[in-house]
């Protein structure tokens, strides 16, 4: 019958797994060399002392000492090499132990990533899809639908007035000097595409169109105020590290824009408030409660943000103002209305 030991090398101890339990180990040798010197010592002190004195007792007893005298060093020696070569045994069963908990934690680790891995990816996908085909009602809601006015004869883009602000025609206005037409008068308005690409500012020093939409919106008083505000607020923003480009704001739908420019408020527009980046909004709040400029300027471009808004709802389209909710502009509106409760 085979031995129990070769069906299961499980079941070997820590000395029958030992490598070198055939050959003799520094502890032993060591040992060995003790002895043999402890021997020849002993047989030179017997052979070199004189045995006149009755030193040598014949007698059991009177035996017993030197005996002792004799081995019991050496069953020292043996006795602690052989403790060393136990506690060495000890400590590599230690260190194999060790190593496989280890290996089989980590074993363990990578089923469970196997195991999840097959999950998590496809709920990730599940969510992003759904994500993305909201994001494209959105933009297609905003994209296609117009507005739609009987009373309103609307104008290409390119050539329709961003702003109309009526003059006004009282009976007993005070008649103008006659010093000839102001230039502003002669200066034709400021188109739509014009004022939201100027709201969006240049993408780069390149970006001829934006400076010339940047140049002609500066020209116009109502605009310029506005645009000022929007440049002072992107510069106090950006030494916190906020850009607007890195904001990726939800879509809101055009009627919910018409409604925040025909001054409704609170919870009704609360999709206006779409950024959603924590950084930026706690960042932003904590400049808001400590840094007086910082909140002079946020509340300036809100009250010019929302007269700007006003005046451009009036001849804007559908389209035009999803376009002007894309701007840098309508971004920081959306980050400072968050931020001072504008959509609670």
């Amino acid at each position: 019958m085979p031995d129990d030991t070769d069906e299961n090398p499980t079941q070997l101890t820590a000395y029958d797994r030992n490598p070198d339990r055939g050959r003799m180990s520094s502890t032993d040798r060591v040992a060995a060399v003790l002895s043999v010197l402890w021997l020849v010592a002993v047989i030179a002190f017997v052979m070199f002392t004189d045995r006149s004195d009755g030193w040598l007792a014949t007698d059991a007893f009177s035996l017993l000492v030197p005996l002792l005298t004799v081995f019991m060093p050496l069953a020292l020696i043996w006795v602690a090499a052989t403790t060393a070569r136990t506690v060495r045994g000890l400590r590599d069963e230690a260190h194999r132990l060790r190593a496989s908990v280890e290996a089989m934690r980590a074993a363990y680790l990578q089923q469970q990533m196997q195991a999840t891995a097959g999950v998590k990816p496809s709920v990730e996908r599940k969510l992003e899809e759904i994500a993305a085909a909201q994001r494209q009602t959105e933009t297609a809601l905003a994209t296609f639908t117009s507005r739609r006015d009987g009373t309103q004869v609307v104008a290409s883009a390119d050539r329709k007035a961003a702003m109309t602000v009526p003059k006004q025609l009282a009976a007993d206005e005070q008649p103008g000097l006659a010093l000839g037409t102001p230039a502003e008068d002669m200066r034709p308005p400021l188109s739509v595409a014009d004022f939201v690409c100027a709201l969006n500012f240049p993408d780069s020093p390149e970006d001829k169109a934006g400076f010339r939409a940047l140049r002609l919106a500066l020209e116009d008083r109502n605009v310029a105020k506005l645009i000022r505000a929007a440049q002072d607020v992107l510069t106090l923003l950006s030494q916190d590290g906020i850009y607007m480009d890195d904001l990726k704001p939800d879509r809101s739908r055009p009627e919910v824009w018409r409604r925040f420019a025909q001054g409704e408020r609170g919870r009704g527009i609360a999709t206006l408030g779409g950024v959603r980046d924590r950084s930026s909004l706690a960042l932003t709040a904590g400049r808001m409660r400590q840094d007086p400029v910082f909140r002079d300027a946020a509340h300036h471009f809100l009250r010019q943000f929302d007269k700007a808004i006003s005046e451009f709802e009036k001849t804007a389209s559908d389209q035009d103002m999803a376009e002007l909710a894309e701007t840098r502009t309508a971004r920081a509106f959306m980050l400072f209305g968050r931020v001072t409760g504008t959509f609670d």
